[in-house]
Formats: C-alpha cells, sequence, structure tokens
C-alpha cells in the first residue's frame, strides 16, 4: 500500500493492562500534539460499553501521568467500542460499521500472540484488512521456528511493508540517542572497532522481582524477555555500519548484517540465575528452572569487532534499576602513565541519560601521575518528552518503519539464542540486590570483571 496516513486506529485489547498502563496515556498524548485526529476504536470481549470505555480511558490517564481535560474530551469524542469474541464474524462486521467509511486504518493488536492469527483471518474475511497496516506487540514467538509460523499467519494477510512489529525499546529517546551519538560524533569512528576497543558490556539491572508477573515469566524467562530483542537491539546499534542517509531501510540493512555476523550461542558462552523467593510468587512452578538473570558473552565474526568480546548481563532483583553500556578502550602503549585504569565511553540509557568519557589527567602535586577522571553529560527526561509508545503509535500511522523489528532481524536475533533457549545450562540462585549468581564473573574474568553500575541518584 502506499505511504497514506492511516485514517482510523483500532486497537485489539482495549480492556486490557496494556492499554490501561500505556495506551490511554500515549492516545492522549497525540491527541495533545496533533498527531491523532481520526476515529479510534477499541476491540474486546468484556461486556463493556463505549461509556465504560471512556470511564476506564479517563481512570488510565488519572493513573498515569494526569487527564489533560481539553486533550481528553476530544480522544474521548473520538473513541468508539466493539464488543465481541475475536473469533466471531459478528465482531468484524460491528467494527466494518464503526470505521464508517475509512480505507487506510491501522490494526494494534495489542493482544497475546495466541490470538494474532483468529484476529488476523477475521480481518481478512471481513475486508478490515484491506489497505490497513497491523501492528503487532512483542514477544515475536518462542524461538525461530515460532517466529517463523507467526510471520507466516501474518503474511498471509499483510504485505511486510504494512507490518509494524512494536519493540517499545526502540521507541525510547534514550536508545535512539546512542544510535546518533554514534554517526553524528567523528572523534568516535577512528576508535570505535578492534584497534580500539578492548571490550563491550551492557548491563540491563532491575531492581525489583517480577511484579505478580509470574505466570507471564514462567512463559519468557529473562533470555526471551530481554535479551533477544532489547540487548540485541542496543547491540545492533553499538556495532553497526553507518546506514545510508538516502535510504529508509538502511538501518535495518544494518542491524540484520550485525545479527547475522554475531555467532551463535553456546552454553559455555551463558551463565542463567534465579533470585532466591521466586518459586513462591504466584504462578511460578514450584520447582521453576526460569531464569530471572541471565549473563552472556557473545562474538561478532566481521572485520570490525572480530576478537572484541561483548558482555550483556540482564536480571530482576538486582542492586539498582538501570540500562548502562561499557565501552572500554585499550590501555595506551606507556601504560605506567594510566596505572590499572583505561579509558572508556559510557552510556547510561535509564532512568536518566547519561554519556561519559573517561579520561586521565595529571594529578595536582610535583609528581607526573594521573588521575581517573570523567567528562560527563548528563540529560534528565522533560515533562513534554515524547513517550515510547506515542512515538511508535504516531509513527506506525503515517507509515515510518525506522522504528520497527523487521522480519529478517526478528528472525535473525533469534538464531543468535536459539542453542541457549530450553534450560540450555544450570540455575544457580543468588540473594537479591546483589548482582547475580558468582559463576557469572568466570565470563569477564579474562577484562577485569563486570563494569560495576553506579547506584542511581533519586
Amino acid at each position: 500500500m502506499s505511504a497514506a496516513l492511516s485514517d482510523a486506529l483500532v486497537f485489539f485489547g482495549a480492556t486490557g493492562d496494556l492499554a490501561y498502563k500505556m495506551i490511554f496515556p500515549a492516545l492522549q498524548a497525540m491527541t495533545r500534539r496533533g498527531r491523532l485526529d481520526v476515529p479510534v476504536i477499541g476491540v474486546a470481549k468484556s461486556g463493556a460499553t463505549l461509556a465504560d470505555l471512556r470511564a476506564r480511558a479517563r481512570d488510565s490517564l488519572a493513573r498515569h501521568g494526569g487527564v489533560d481535560e481539553q486533550a481528553f474530551a476530544k480522544l474521548s469524542a473520538r473513541l468508539r467500542y466493539v464488543d465481541g469474541d475475536y473469533g466471531d464474524p459478528a465482531t468484524y462486521a460491528a467494527l466494518r460499521q464503526e470505521l464508517d467509511g475509512a480505507t487506510h486504518p491501522a490494526h494494534y493488536l495489542a493482544i497475546p500472540p495466541r490470538a494474532f492469527g483468529t484476529v488476523i483471518e477475521g480481518l481478512a474475511a471481513s475486508g478490515c484488512a484491506r489497505d490497513a497496516r497491523v501492528i503487532v506487540e512483542k514477544p515475536f514467538g518462542r524461538d525461530l521456528a515460532s517466529a517463523q509460523a507467526l510471520n507466516a499467519t501474518i503474511h498471509r494477510v499483510f504485505d511486510e511493508s504494512s507490518v509494524f512489529r512494536i519493540d517499545h525499546y526502540l521507541g525510547k529517546e534514550p536508545v535512539q540517542n546512542l544510535l546518533l551519538f554514534r554517526f553524528a560524533n567523528t572523534f568516535l569512528e577512528p576508535i570505535w572497532n578492534r584497534n580500539y576497543v578492548a571490550s563491550v558490556q551492557i548491563t540491563m539491572a532491575e531492581s525489583f522481582g517480577v511484579q505478580g508477573r509470574g505466570r507471564f515469566y514462567e512463559e519468557a524467562g529473562a533470555i526471551r524477555d530481554v535479551i533477544q530483542n532489547h540487548m540485541l537491539q542496543v547491540i545492533g546499534f553499538l556495532a553497526m555500519e553507518a546506514p545510508t542517509t538516502t535510504y529508509a531501510e538502511s538501518i535495518h540493512d544494518e542491524q540484520v548484517k550485525i545479527f547475522r555476523t554475531i555467532r551463535p550461542l553456546s552454553p559455555d558462552d551463558l551463565v542463567r540465575g534465579q533470585f532466591r523467593g521466586y518459586r513462591n510468587e504466584e504462578g511460578v512452578a514450584p520447582d521453576s528452572t526460569v531464569e530471572t538473570f541471565a549473563a552472556v558473552r557473545l562474538h561478532i565474526d566481521s572485520w570490525r569487532w572480530d576478537g572484541v568480546p561483548f558482555f550483556i548481563r540482564a536480571g530482576k532483583c538486582l542492586p539498582t534499576t538501570t540500562t548502562e553500556v561499557m565501552v572500554t578502550l585499550k590501555r595506551p602503549p606507556l601504560s605506567h602513565l594510566a596505572d590499572n585504569d583505561t579509558n572508556y565511553v559510557r552510556f547510561r540509557l535509564s532512568p536518566d541519560v547519561v554519556i561519559g568519557i573517561g579520561a586521565r589527567v595529571k594529578r595536582p602535586g610535583e609528581e607526573m601521575v594521573t588521575e581517573p577522571t570523567e567528562l560527563k553529560v548528563v540529560h534528565k527526561p522533560e515533562g513534554d518528552e515524547m513517550d515510547a509508545y506515542e512515538r511508535l503509535l504516531g509513527d506506525a500511522m503515517e507509515g515510518d518503519r525506522t522504528l520497527f523489528a523487521r522480519q529478517d532481524g526478528v528472525e535473525a536475533a533469534w538464531a543468535v539464542v536459539e542453542p541457549i533457549l530450553h534450560d540450555a545450562t544450570p540455575v544457580y540462585e543468588y540473594d537479591c540486590s546483589t548482582w547475580g549468581p558468582g559463576q557469572a564473573d568466570a565470563l569477564t574474568a579474562d577484562v577485569g570483571g563486570w563494569h560495576c553500575c553506579a547506584p542511581v541518584s533519586p
């Protein structure tokens, strides 16, 4: 289809948790900025009415960011609602009526992946998929085979150019900042390779547990939940070649190239952990072997990165909540001037944005000795910055696929982690507020250990 603006937004799962926490705040923000002036149709099976949906939307906003009365009044006037079973043709007949002549709708499937096929078939049979876009939420499968099957289901109805796979992580301002910082600053490119970089570490730490989502986490685990998607996306931005600015798909092309050069992980590259008390969570099996912590060592077989180890560490119930990248540079030739510290580039992606350059300066006094310092820029989020869902839903309706996952990228990322799925290694128990099981230290022993992320200031 053409790059026409979507003239209606349909969201399935309108009474669900994701809609309550994320979608309604995004819709209000889009309305306030003038990015949403079309019918918004919620679809769910809950016995609700349009009045109920409007009340739920207001309650959602009151709890998640506040009600902007002027914007909410406009949004509320555009809201419509279809209550019905996703497998019932009558649901789609009612949806077609609510679309009221819209010719380029965007259908957002904020529902469990097991329901995707049913909804997509219903949209096709009713004619609602014609000249439409479809927006789907991660997870995009549980492994390579299921990701391929999901893509086959989607492509029976929608062309790849009309498919928008939301990984909300790609919509975050700090993650985009990482990509721009890499390619907008001339001083980085000469050293951004195996000749100067000693190692790269990425830590995604959360100080909390599964927060009542034990049943979901039993199906996911840390590898599927964040490493296969969020963390590999960060690796892609760090390691990719410069995209061609004249070609809209070039960022995807370069990311896919990187994913395909990452050596498939083996059990020797992995340490899994589970925080003490996880098995007592509701919905968790008493003998669960699902990991709440995973640490991996990756190898990128490319001319730029051959021999440079990349490490990922992600887990729950760790000492702090932050996502941080540490790119450690090789020691200078006159190593006695640098003591034991080397230069580095540090990116903190959350909760605030910090870009730090580790350098050495002369220590005050008579002796010619150095001490470490960090040249640092800190950006704290401002109240009017775009939320990830606001940005991504707006982009999807405009047909801009830059920040969405592409089919070949999803499958290439699954191929990287495929060998370490399904209990590939033992799960080691660790205490909350520690950095995971001690066995993970062996992965980084030859590069000086894991970078210690400082606690985040309140």
